[in-house]
């Protein structure tokens, strides 16, 4: 067997080194993440807005819609009746839409402190409205199709009801998390 000639043995032995180099800097890498993500970077949620009156007043808005829709709750089975049943559904739909629809002009009527919560405020009500638009073209559906048909809501990679509830969860305002009552 031959050696190999000095300068190759330097090659192949600095190919080691580099490895060890460059885990090392990525390791480092990763460590220096981690440590600023857990100890210096901000908690604060991204939708948290500081205006709480806003908060209170919007919670309590919110919680009388809330009891507004309860009221309307309807356990009939629906394939124990005919279209006359899904009519009905589509009208009990379109009362608890109105109730949101009200909820969400009463939130967009609050006097809003604060810049940032003035500026994604307004999204989040736009974003209830498309909403509320989901819904009232489900009803539409149901009407001509006498048929128990699923419900779609617009969706940007996630659904817009989960967007709505993050939103209200980040904020503390439970009750203005968008109502399960179509997702049967």
């Amino acid at each position: 067997m031959e050696t190999p000639p000095h300068s190759e043995t330097i090659e192949l032995n600095k190919r080691p080194v580099i490895s060890r180099i460059v885990a090392l800097v990525g390791f480092s890498a990763f460590a220096a993440f981690w440590i600023w993500a857990l100890f210096f970077a901000s908690k604060e949620g991204v939708n948290r807005i500081e205006d709480q009156a806003w908060l209170e007043k919007a919670q309590s808005i919110c919680e009388l819609a809330a009891n507004e829709r309860t009221a309307l709750a309807n356990y009939t089975r629906l394939d124990e009746g005919g279209p006359e049943l899904i009519l009905q559904r589509a009208d009990i739909v379109d009362e608890a839409t109105d109730s949101l629809e009200r909820m969400v002009n009463s939130l967009e009527a609050l006097p809003l402190i604060g810049e940032k919560g003035r500026a994604i405020v307004p999204l989040w009500i736009d974003e209830y409205r498309t909403y509320l638009n989901d819904r009232r073209t489900y009803t539409t559906q149901l009407r001509a199709s006498g048929e128990n048909l699923p419900f779609y809501e617009t969706a940007n990679k996630i659904p817009i009801s989960e967007r709505l509830a993050t939103f209200a969860a980040d904020n503390e305002m439970p009750a203005c998390k968008p109502p399960l009552d179509l997702d049967i």
